[in-house]
């Protein structure tokens, strides 16, 4: 399986590369968005800020979007979970618009919510696979998707309860780092990604 990281210039992705390589996979870091079409499956990481990597994506993203609205299997991994949305308060630019809703700042007096936090109501096959029950949250934004039907767990800081998981076709978003979430947070990334556009 070919796997391309889109690195959008803001951080070191060898740790996620790291977490994703199970010797199963073909892993690289892709600078280009249009070169990283031909994989397997897209990981957008969770590094850096909205409006930056929207910059970073624009000139590819019609055909980023529309290849995964056609199938072509895509991991978003907190801002890269943001980023298959429309757009974000965060910074100007526009998401992928795989998924129909927008970014919205967390409701909440502490930001960042950074820490371990609890994953309520999964109803995703991957959670069955590789049960996560807490992840490492690290993020000051959430989705609010127009159809909740694409929610498939939830989370809650203070007093906002946001999408942890969202799916839509083959594309899966998750706010949380499942690589930073220990042993079990490397297994249910490593089932997304071999559960990818099945």
């Amino acid at each position: 399986m070919r796997v391309s990281i889109l690195d959008y210039g803001a951080g070191n992705m060898h740790s996620l590369a790291k977490a994703i390589d199970d010797g199963s996979s073909s892993v690289r870091l892709e600078t280009d968005p249009m070169a990283a079409l031909d994989s397997d499956v897209i990981v957008l990481p969770g590094v850096g800020a909205f409006g930056h990597a929207a910059r970073r994506l624009a000139p590819a993203r019609t055909a980023l979007r529309d290849a995964i609205r056609g199938g072509l299997p895509c991991v978003g991994i907190c801002l890269g979970m943001q980023l298959l949305f429309d757009e974000s308060e965060e910074g100007a630019g526009k998401g992928l618009g795989v998924i129909e809703g927008r970014v919205t700042r967390l409701r909440a007096n502490r930001l960042p919510h950074i820490g371990w936090t609890t994953i309520d109501d999964p109803s995703d096959a991957a959670f069955r696979r590789a049960p996560l029950d807490v992840a490492y949250y690290a993020n000051s934004f959430a989705c609010r998707p127009s159809r909740p039907g694409v929610v498939r767990a939830w989370s809650v800081h203070e007093d906002d309860r946001f999408p942890a998981m969202v799916r839509e076709g083959n594309a899966v978003g998750v706010q949380f780092h499942p690589e930073k979430s220990s042993r079990a947070g490397v297994a249910f990334l490593g089932e997304l990604i071999r559960g990818a556009g099945t």
